[in-house]
């Protein structure tokens, strides 16, 4: 009889259920029962993961009129804050996206993730593209315009121009047939791609601002408009790197 630990070494060195597994479930011990469980429960777990991969490969294939059509996914992070750029990413992925299971919307993945998929896909992607849009610009042209513009520009900068463009929620002038998918990161793969460079740029950069200005808690926070982000405000007042046309920055600025 096998022991409790080479029964879990044979597990984890199993992919797909096989016969002998059947007969763990009549063991009367309490380990095994265990160890096979728990493997049943990662297995479920990644036909989980590899159904919402291809649900998202489908999608955006189902764009494509040709094996040849490259798709672009374009999404943005920093919309909302009250400071800091606003961050635009294009990505076109390669046919072979297996390395991207469990990608999604950037939201709902750990930080540890985003970083671990940011250095996957800027590995494996046909073409990315990052455009930063200032805090500045954001200002002078209202949100709505700068992160479009942004998106723009980030797929004008791309090394290989794409036949389609999916954006999230955007429709964009690129020169091409675009597309705008209400909840874009949660259907499609290659917006889903974009959204984790974007956010893990944005996240990085907010690092940046929050050692130059450690009042804010940027990296807590991201420039986002928590009740201790808008104390300092009004302790320390706005910095060069806050949306001056925000609320409450603005009111902010103009009782000084």
């Amino acid at each position: 009889m096998k022991t409790i630990k080479e029964i879990s070494v044979r597990l984890q060195q199993t992919a797909a259920p096989e016969p002998w597994m059947k007969k763990l479930e009549d063991d009367h011990r309490a380990g095994v029962k265990t160890e096979l469980k728990r493997w049943y429960r990662n297995y479920e777990k990644k036909q989980q993961l590899e159904q919402a991969l291809q649900e998202k490969i489908t999608f955006d294939n189902s764009y494509k009129t040709t094996s040849e059509t490259l798709i672009a996914g374009v999404d943005e992070a920093g919309r909302g804050p009250l400071a800091g750029p606003v961050v635009c990413a294009a990505v076109i992925l390669s046919d072979d996206a297996s390395q991207l299971l469990g990608l999604d919307d950037s939201k709902k993945i750990s930080v540890q993730e985003r970083n671990r998929f940011s250095t996957i896909i800027k590995e494996i992607a046909i073409s990315y593209s990052i455009h930063i849009q200032t805090a500045e610009k954001i200002d002078e042209m209202n949100i709505y315009a700068a992160t479009r513009e942004s998106m723009e520009m980030a797929v004008s900068t791309l090394d290989i121009r794409p036949h389609i463009v999916l954006a999230d929620a955007m429709k964009l002038r690129v020169g091409c047939r675009t597309e705008s998918i209400i909840k874009g990161d949660a259907q499609s793969l290659a917006i889903a791609a974009a959204s984790i460079l974007a956010k893990t740029t944005r996240d990085q950069l907010m690092d940046r601002l929050h050692d130059e200005f450690p009042m804010y808690n940027f990296k807590k926070n991201a420039g986002y408009g928590t009740g201790e982000h808008v104390e300092a405000l009004h302790i320390h007042g706005p910095c060069k790197y806050h949306r001056k046309t925000f609320e409450p920055v603005k009111s902010i600025l103009e009782g000084r």
